[in-house]
């Protein structure tokens, strides 16, 4: 009977059955430790900051109670091993001067070590919404994952991983002021919905200037864009009066064709000029009169 593979949460979503989930995971030396010093650090590492502050209160729990939560890590050669997931244990451990740490052993290509780096990664509560977002895309374009794999990948509604890929499109002031927490995924979100990046960069200040709320930043964003949508409008509208210049032109045109001349122009120098005509012997005459410009 063939197997289903199902897909999941976390790593379990990398893994497609009981056997192949054997083979990927076992224990080194009895399900002990490793040297720490033999650890590699994960050159896909997609998390690129690391509250230090945060790591030595881990490394003092560390000194008391020692690695709760095994790392994971795979062989690259005899003896020595490369991180799949745990960088943050591993840093504390040592801080916390451990000379052997706690491991699985799985076996992966370098893809699959991306993958479930990313996966690992994305999971944890702690991570910003911009590192969640760059993890996305690099699940994406690196491992070839459509959005609707990826959301079965992290347990995500693909609505939502669709809402963290659109954070990137922000100006960097924006991610970083993400990052930095000086605003919420929230706010994030209402600053996405406004096209051009100064309106999102004046939005974005005043949002921390006046410590809006979630709320009053959407409210200012629906604003923004129905003002932008009114002004489109006023553009495309025709003007009551024509200037001076194209009123002369007009009325040339209209002594030359021997009919009333329609000269449209918006505020955004965009226009069109319209020869209108009666009949199709009008029509005709209006013909011939361009037929003799060619000559």
């Amino acid at each position: 009977m063939t197997k289903k593979t199902v897909l999941g949460r976390g790593l379990g979503a990398l893994i497609e059955d009981p056997e192949t989930e054997a083979a990927l995971k076992r224990s080194v030396a009895g399900g002990t430790e490793i040297d720490i010093d033999l650890v590699e650090s994960n050159p896909f590492q997609p998390r690129s900051v690391f509250d230090q502050e945060a790591l030595e209160e881990l490394a003092s729990s560390i000194r008391e109670m020692g690695v709760i939560q095994p790392i994971t890590v795979r062989e690259t050669e005899k003896g020595r091993y490369q991180l799949i997931t745990g960088e943050r244990r591993l840093k504390a451990s040592r801080i916390a001067g451990l000379a052997r740490i706690p491991a699985y052993v799985r076996t992966a290509n370098d893809q699959g070590m991306l993958e479930m780096a990313l996966v690992e990664n994305i999971q944890r509560e702690d991570l910003n919404a911009v590192d969640i977002a760059i993890s996305y895309q690099r699940l994406v374009e690196e491992c070839s994952l459509t959005q609707e794999d990826l959301s079965l990948r992290v347990g995500k509604k693909r609505a939502t991983v669709s809402n963290y890929l659109r954070l990137l499109k922000l100006p960097a002031e924006i991610q970083v002021g993400i990052r930095d927490n000086k605003i919420t995924m929230g706010h994030a979100r209402a600053l996405v919905t406004i096209d051009d990046p100064k309106d999102q960069l004046r939005l974005f200040y005043q949002v921390i200037e006046k410590e809006l709320s979630v709320r009053k930043a959407e409210e200012l964003a629906r604003k923004l864009e129905q003002d932008l949508i009114r002004k489109g409008r006023e553009q495309q509208a025709v003007p009551k009066e024509v200037a001076q210049p194209y009123d002369s032109l007009k009325n040339q045109l209209a002594e030359f064709f021997k009919t009333n001349i329609l000269f449209q122009r918006s505020n955004n120098g965009k226009g069109k000029i319209v020869i209108p005509f009666r009949s199709d012997d009008e029509l005709e005459r209006i013909i011939g009169i361009f037929d003799r410009l060619k000559d």
